[in-house]
């Protein structure tokens, strides 16, 4: 939860250039055409998962409708969802033929586009060489979906490889083809090659210079390396570019995760230095900034400093949200601290914030894997409450819970409240059966017999001795030997 709060910031700090052209959403970019009769008949043939390659082929040359460039593209941006890749590319490739060249280029930038969101290295192979070969134009925004396509594949220098021969592909490079490529390789931590991008290409990206340096700052986070993220917070001051809150934030969750690893004792004090760094630049933070720390806090079970945290954004201008008391109340729980985690849930309902159903759903879980169903009732209960909905999930997790702790009554119970909310569940009914469902009994265990224990010892203890002398009779042996080669 902390990783996707922390992601729905980056784009809002980013929106402001004219990098957004080259994002990597894959929607279709198609303008809507009035369906003719033959294009459902494509489609048939297409999603048909009867016969082969070969079979498709015969299939769409007995096909008698007429064939253009708008039916082509519909039927790729209609299938691309049920088709197998390898049928969509078979179908583009006899359109090309049949259509010779009529296809444009915006249906082979739509079709390349397509493949890079299915992660078909060969598809997109194979469109790449007939760019080359009958000179079609790549526009920016499919050279940034085809460069992190190749970067997620673990095909970097591919992606490199394109970009340096992008006249081959009649594509310029601007400052969004190389803010593209650079985004591309940082997104998996190639921030090292990136730097190599900018380092050639300065003239390039002056004018997108703080997105740039927010990549890089990323990059480098990936790997966790807090000397090159603090060298790239260095430069951008160096080159006027104030950081922000994400390169901070950024900054900070590259720091926490580092100790996190090599030096839990300082997330706290390493922290709260970047924190009053920000402010100094008036960069405040904000609860995302809080919760970094203390989702690592809760990593290493620090639960007095992730209370204090808690309790300084309480008395602070930084209003806790209730990601917040979810990580502290996490830690409450895994630790073991059932009454203290209880009060932290209270405290975030008194306060008026209201989570998503995860927050309980998460929480309940904890508890039940800690063998605490009693508290993992009562949450559950405050999440009916608050009216958050989702309650299908917990109740998939608390009835078998109970029914395997020996509970069939309170199975039962809240199987039948599940069910006049119109609740679906997931899990059997069976589950409520006790000559079905196995009850689990917790075993201690068993003591050793003090007679059986007196017999053994002295056992062991003789096998011991005889391993030993067993040892330095090879010991000596190899000594004697050693020195009988040493005088020959």
């Amino acid at each position: 939860m902390l990783s996707s709060a922390f992601k729905r910031c980056w784009p809002q700090n980013t929106s402001a250039i004219k990098f957004q052209l080259i994002s990597v959403s894959l929607y279709s970019t198609l303008q809507p055409i009035s369906a003719p009769p033959q294009l459902q008949d494509l489609c048939n043939i297409v999603t048909s998962t009867v016969g082969g390659l070969d079979d498709l082929e015969l299939s769409l040359n007995k096909f008698k409708g007429s064939l253009n460039s708008p039916i082509v593209a519909q039927v790729i941006d209609s299938v691309k969802h049920e088709a197998h890749t390898r049928r969509m590319l078979r179908f583009f490739l006899w359109s090309n033929k049949n259509l010779s060249y009529d296809l444009e280029d915006k249906d082979y930038n739509y079709a390349l586009r397509v493949f890079a969101e299915k992660k078909d290295y060969t598809a997109m192979d194979i469109l790449l060489g007939d760019f080359k070969k009958e000179g079609r134009v790549m526009d920016a925004h499919t050279f940034g979906v085809v460069a992190e396509s190749f970067v997620k594949l673990g095909k970097e220098d591919e992606a490199l490889g394109i970009f340096k021969n992008l006249d081959k592909y009649k594509c310029l490079i601007d400052e969004f083809t190389v803010t593209a490529i650079i985004n591309a390789l940082c997104s998996k931590g190639h921030a090292k090659r990136a730097e190599g991008v900018v380092w050639h290409h300065k003239d390039k990206i002056k004018g997108v210079l703080p997105c740039v340096y927010r990549s890089l700052l990323y990059g480098w986070s990936v790997q966790r390396n807090v000397k090159e993220s603090r060298r790239i917070i260095q430069e951008m001051k160096t080159n006027g570019v104030i950081p922000d809150l994400v390169c901070y934030n950024t900054f900070l969750r590259c720091l926490c995760e580092r100790n996190l690893r090599h030096n839990p004792s300082g997330l706290v004090p390493e922290a709260l230095n970047v924190m009053m760094e920000m402010r100094s630049y008036k960069v405040s933070p904000t609860s995302i900034s809080y919760n970094i720390l203390l989702s690592c806090l809760g990593k290493t079970r620090r639960v007095k400093e992730s209370c204090q945290i808690l309790e300084a954004m309480n008395k602070s201008s930084v209003t806790p949200d209730w990601v917040s008391y979810y990580l502290v109340a996490r830690v409450l729980f895994l630790s073991g601290r059932f009454g203290k985690g209880k009060e932290i849930v209270d405290q975030m309902i008194e306060k008026g914030l209201v989570p998503n159903h995860k927050f309980y759903y998460s929480l309940i879980g904890i508890l039940c894997g800690v063998e605490r169903v009693n508290h993992a009732l009562e949450l559950f209960e405050k999440m009916k409450g608050s009216s958050v909905g989702g309650y299908g999930p917990v109740y998939d997790v608390l009835i078998p819970k109970l029914c395997r702790g020996g509970d069939f009554e309170k199975g039962k119970e809240l199987w039948d409240e599940a069910t006049c909310m119109g609740v679906t569940l997931q899990c059997s009914r069976d589950v409520l059966d006790p000559s079905i469902t196995e009850v689990y009994k917790p075993k201690r265990p068993e003591k050793t017999n003090v007679v059986d224990s007196s017999k053994v010892k002295p056992q062991q203890k003789l096998s011991n001795y005889l391993e030993r002398m067993k040892m330095r009779k090879i010991a000596a042996w190899k000594k004697k030997m050693k020195k009988k080669s040493a005088a020959s």
